[in-house]
């Protein structure tokens, strides 16, 4: 509870905190630290050109993605149009309505369910005097909140960067500080076009960090790859149960998981036995969602890549719930856009307890359906399956070889014995293995056999 202070109080507490005297405040006075919660009003454009999703459900989404920022939700209108209006993004009338929404809820921010222009922002902010988002701001400001990691966090503020540099104004004034100034400004340089050559320094140093970032996860996959291990990237929807769906596969607590978007965006790998003794990296990655802004998967490329250099995908839907049509078109999307679209794919129906009592039994067998098996993450419902699926998914991706490698490959022979399903034949020089194994076991044992024909072809 934060009391209303009168005039003597107020100075007395600007003197308390500036001399550092606790004891000058008054006994019955609480200084309130935290900024108030935000009371957030959505609006939203339906267009019609979103197949499967209207503009009651992307904002029931949004609600949820406010919620998730730390926003009270306190009211939404949406409205139906053949464009969307290129001023003030509802109709100009609309717009004006909601003047009597704020003085009737009293809300401090609003946030519009598609991308504004800078020009339709400014208008909403000038009309209703308050702070205007979009989706793409809020979700942004929800990646910032959530980013633990070194890697994470500067991915996140090279997105933001991107995504502010267009709607710069005289607010932004307070960058020329940290650059510009005397021998540094161009001939009638405006401050607006100092902070604007600021923020572009910005993003041009952010991208050579974000790029040393994908450098040192090439090493790291590339360390993994000559360990011939296959890998599978968890992809999916946003709170579909990815990081849940690692725990259970792993048998341990490998991933942070919450009941909320975006619970987690820094990857997590970790080795899990399938079927038939085989065994692989399986890496959860950052979640999808409708409208995803292209500054975040241009930003996240780096740690996206996981997702292209899986040998194969595990998509984890969400079963239960009623867009998972929707939810499963924009994560075919994302993959896409990323050029992972066609890679080899199992989908794991998560969540299936709540659809079918039955799934709250973890020992009791899952049937496969179509390209995936329901399964439920929490009651272990569906695990089996979707193990032997994954295994024998990988399996089929194995090539045949017939070839002979010297005895001095030892360390490779033992791989091919213990990860491949091959007839081992010794002979006098050397090795003949025939049967099928893993591409990447594959590729080097034909690099082995190459070299060693060579060796045999040369002069003694």
């Amino acid at each position: 509870m934060v009391h209303d202070l009168t005039g003597t109080e107020r100075t007395h507490t600007r003197r308390a905190v500036r001399r550092g005297y606790a004891a000058c405040v008054p006994s019955s006075t609480l200084i309130e630290l935290a900024p108030p919660q935000e009371r957030a009003f959505l609006i939203a454009v339906d267009t019609g050109d979103d197949p499967g999703w209207t503009a009651e459900a992307s904002l029931e989404e949004l609600a949820a993605l406010a919620g998730t920022a730390g926003a009270e939700v306190v009211g939404a209108e949406w409205q139906n149009r053949r464009h969307i209006d290129p001023n003030w993004y509802l109709g100009k009338g609309k717009a004006e309505e909601l003047l009597g929404a704020k003085s009737e809820t009293g809300f401090t921010l609003l946030v519009a369910d598609d991308e504004l222009s800078p020009n339709q922002q400014k208008a909403l902010e000038s009309l209703l005097k308050v702070k205007v988002l979009d989706r793409s701001g809020l979700i942004l400001d929800i990646f910032a909140q959530h980013a633990q990691t070194h890697e994470g966090r500067l991915q996140v503020e090279l997105a933001q960067l991107e995504y502010q540099l267009p709607r710069l104004t005289k607010m932004w004034t307070h960058l020329s500080r940290t650059g510009g100034g005397i021998g540094t400004r161009g001939p009638g340089e405006t401050q607006l076009e100092t902070d604007r050559r600021i923020i572009r320094d910005k993003i041009k140093k952010l991208k050579e960090r974000v790029e040393a970032v994908r450098r040192q996860r090439d090493t790291t996959a590339r360390s993994r790859d000559r360990r011939l291990v296959p890998t599978v990237a968890i992809v999916g929807y946003t709170n579909a149960g990815k990081s849940t769906m690692l725990n259970a596969l792993v048998g341990a607590q490998a991933a942070l998981t919450a009941d909320q978007l975006f619970a987690t965006l820094d990857p997590t790998s970790r080795a899990v036995r399938l079927g038939d003794g085989q065994s692989a990296i399986v890496t959860d990655t950052v979640g999808f969602i409708h409208k995803l802004p292209h500054q975040l998967i241009d930003a996240f490329r780096a740690t996206l890549e996981e997702v292209n250099r899986a040998d194969v995908l595990l998509e984890v839907s969400d079963l239960s719930d009623p867009h998972l049509p929707e939810h499963r078109t924009t994560v075919q999307l994302v993959l896409d856009e990323l050029g992972a679209g066609d890679k080899p794919r199992l989908v794991a129906f998560n969540k299936a307890d709540l659809v079918d009592p039955a799934a709250n039994d973890g020992d009791r067998p899952a049937p496969v359906v179509g390209e995936g098996v329901p399964v439920s993450a929490l009651t272990g419902y569906g695990l089996d399956t979707l193990r032997t699926r994954l295994s024998t998914l990988l399996a089929e991706l194995w090539e045949e070889v017939d070839v002979a490698v010297p005895y001095s490959d030892g360390e490779l022979l033992a791989r091919v014995r213990e990860r491949g399903t091959v007839e081992v034949s010794y002979r006098e020089r050397d090795v003949r293995v025939k049967g099928r194994v893993a591409p990447s076991l594959a590729a080097a044992l034909r690099l082995a056999a190459d070299r060693w024909r060579s060796a045999r072809s040369e002069p003694s």
